[in-house]
Formats: C-alpha cells, sequence, structure tokens
C-alpha cells in the first residue's frame, strides 16, 4: 500500500503525464502507458485514476478488472494544470 505522500505524488504525476501528451495531440493515454511509461503499480494506477475521476479531473475508461483503459483530462484537469504551469513561470 502506497503513502499518503506516494499517493500524492501519483496523482500528480498522471496528471502531468496527461497534460504533457495534450501538448502532443493526443487526447488522452491508456492506462497501460500511463503504467509503463510510469513505473507505477497497477493497483496504485488505478487508485489514482479513481481519485483524479472523483475529483472532476480525468475521465476513466475501466477495463472488466477495473483497471483504466484510457485516461483523459477534463476541462477543469487542463485548467488546473495550466494554472500550475503559470505559477512555476
Amino acid at each position: 500500500m502506497a503513502t499518503l505522500h506516494e499517493r500524492q505524488n501519483y496523482r500528480m504525476t498522471i496528471m502531468r503525464a496527461l497534460y504533457n501528451a495534450m501538448e502532443g495531440n493526443r487526447p488522452g493515454m491508456t492506462g497501460a502507458k500511463l503504467r509503463d511509461d510510469l513505473g507505477m503499480p497497477e493497483q496504485d494506477l488505478a487508485a489514482a485514476c479513481a481519485y483524479l475521476a472523483g475529483e472532476g479531473l480525468v475521465l476513466v475508461d475501466w477495463t472488466t478488472r477495473n483497471t483504466p483503459a484510457t485516461v483523459t483530462l477534463t476541462h477543469q484537469g487542463i485548467r488546473l494544470m495550466e494554472s500550475e504551469e503559470e505559477e512555476r513561470d
């Protein structure tokens, strides 16, 4: 089981990966690509995506095994990432 800090880090890492993919003109990512690219355990990926979806930041299409098939930023998620980008600049 991931610690609170790890869970928070997983969620932000997913958001950044999706935001970067969006800049590359890809509207979303598969759960498998997120898992592989981020080196994240499947159970932690599913938990992080469920949390982010509950917050209205991402849309998730789930497989029958309750793992993310695809994950896409919502408008609210994009606005959050743009706001964070502006703060860094």
